[in-house]
């Protein structure tokens, strides 16, 4: 029954996940943490840490660990975690793979059509929106902090982020290796 809840779950979020792993955070939280409890919301955040970190879509590894915590916490052995694994990781891309199959075949052809640009019009705002959720679903005690000195050190550390990622283009892993070195030394 798990594992079919997981491949329905996972399957579910890579059919409406529009928008790539960023859009797909909030929709795997509520899942995984709200409805189905399979992880806390401290570990969905360092799941997200370290789904960034690590080379891969996030989507696609966030699904990957969730599948073997699921399992394992669940009481099953680790080689069925591996097997819970696969099944989060295999369902999640497969509504895009056979989506992509299927509308590379008529995209090309009427990529130019007033509908289709229409639709793609629509869907822009929306993913839009949908990564700003995800961004909304990480600003928590978790992430930074619960004291006022934390929460100064982390915002500060958040600000200095954002305007060098974005403003100057920093390079995202010398800021993700240079905010935990901070973060090592002072917390």
């Amino acid at each position: 029954m798990l594992f079919f809840k997981l491949f329905y779950t996972f399957f579910k979020i890579g059919l409406f996940g529009f928008g790539g792993g960023y859009a797909m955070i909030s929709m795997i939280q509520g899942e995984v943490v709200t409805r189905y409890g399979w992880l806390s919301s401290s570990d969905f955040t360092d799941i997200i840490a370290l789904s960034q970190m690590t080379p891969g879509p996030i989507g696609i590894n966030s699904a990957t660990y969730v599948g073997y915590v699921a399992v394992v916490n669940a009481g099953y052995s680790h080689a069925l975690g591996v097997l819970g694994s696969t099944i989060a990781t295999i369902s999640v891309v497969l509504p895009s793979f056979i989506l992509m199959v299927v509308i590379s075949r008529f995209f090309l052809k009427y990529q130019k059509h007033p509908a289709v640009e229409a639709v793609f019009c629509g869907l822009r705002p929306g993913v839009v929106g949908l990564l700003a959720a995800a961004a909304l679903v990480l600003m928590n005690g978790e992430n930074f902090g619960t004291d006022t000195a934390q929460i100064i050190i982390s915002s500060m550390l958040f600000i200095v982020s954002f305007i060098a990622s974005y403003r100057y283009k920093a390079n995202p892993i010398l800021l993700i290796i240079s905010c935990g070195i901070i973060g090592y030394f002072i917390y």
